[in-house]
């Protein structure tokens, strides 16, 4: 089909082409050959009377006009991915749909595993995807590659809609059996303690702010890349660990650890759900949000959190 003379059909190969800056690579994304490939960036260029990428030394680059049609592409594609995802009705007992969430372990422990049992028992046919979080989750969401994000609300993107889910407080977790904790630690004595801490992503929220405020702390022992691992390495030892109240909570019912209170002022975490604006009205994709964001209204408000 062909629209203003240009072959629909180019449109998914012109937005691959200015995201990979690479004839090869975006075959391979495409599953098409490098012979293909370069035939469509061809009747490309013949089109905008543009090379559209250009070599600039040992890399190509995009030409000015093809920075410009970059944005305005993807906007286009994922406009009618979603109007063709569209249906004027979702069943979830019949639906096959399948939905991607950026989300980490603590948000399916404390969250999602919730939700995704009573999907379980309504929507059999429905498939959840969950994604670990990266870098790359802002642009996958603007991109239209998963469904929904789920992370602190300094990450949200500006441009995608958004819903608070919950707040969450902070607590340290240490063996049961270490009896050199007081009831509440202060910042000199935290200093002091031999750590474990997150490496996800980059520092997560509470390390983040910390060394911003008070600086690194002098000694941390293990480094974890997943939280359910967090009270599993304080067993054990006189080390510690900084976990979200609800996490801790739950894990203090699965292991012998027991919950310590800051005697310092700490921030709260707001977490979020985000989905890309042109889903709002995504019969499928609001079902899903709504369920999410019921079960989070039922959590415990982060106040009577008791530790």
């Amino acid at each position: 089909m062909r629209y203003q003379r240009l072959d629909l059909n180019l449109l998914t190969a012109l937005r691959t082409l200015l995201a990979e800056r690479n004839v090869t690579r975006a075959g391979e994304a495409l599953h098409v050959s490098q012979s293909a490939m370069s035939g469509m960036l061809a009747r490309l260029r013949e089109y905008f009377d543009d090379p559209l990428i250009i070599p600039v030394g040992r890399k190509m680059e995009l030409t000015p006009l093809a920075e410009t049609l970059a944005d305005k592409v993807n906007d286009l594609m994922i406009r009618l991915d979603a109007t063709l995802a569209t249906r004027p009705e979702f069943d979830p007992a019949t639906s096959r749909r399948q939905f991607s969430i950026v989300a980490s372990d603590y948000l399916a422990q404390v969250l999602l595993l919730d939700v995704l049992r009573e999907i379980h028992a309504e929507a059999p046919g429905v498939v959840v995807e969950f994604r670990q979080p990266s870098n790359t989750a802002a642009v996958d969401l603007e991109n239209g590659e998963v469904d929904f994000v789920i992370n602190p609300a300094r990450f949200n993107t500006p441009n995608q809609a958004s819903a608070t889910l919950f707040e969450d407080s902070y607590v340290i977790v240490a063996d049961k059996a270490n009896h050199a904790l007081a009831d509440g630690v202060t910042l000199e004595a935290y200093k002091a303690l031999r750590h474990v801490t997150l490496e996800l992503n980059g520092r997560p929220q509470f390390e983040s702010w910390f060394i911003s405020e008070h600086g690194a702390l002098p000694h941390v022992e293990v480094t974890a890349n997943s939280f359910g691992l967090l009270p599993q390495l304080v067993i054990g030892t006189s080390r510690v660990a900084t976990m979200h109240t609800r996490m801790a909570l739950q894990s203090a019912q699965q292991w012998p650890v027991k919950l310590v209170p800051l005697a310092f002022e700490a921030p709260r975490l707001v977490e979020t759900l985000q989905w890309h604006r042109y889903r709002d009205l995504d019969p499928g994709s609001q079902w899903l949000r709504e369920k999410i964001l019921a079960h989070a209204q039922r959590m415990t408000p982060v106040e009577q959190l008791r530790v």
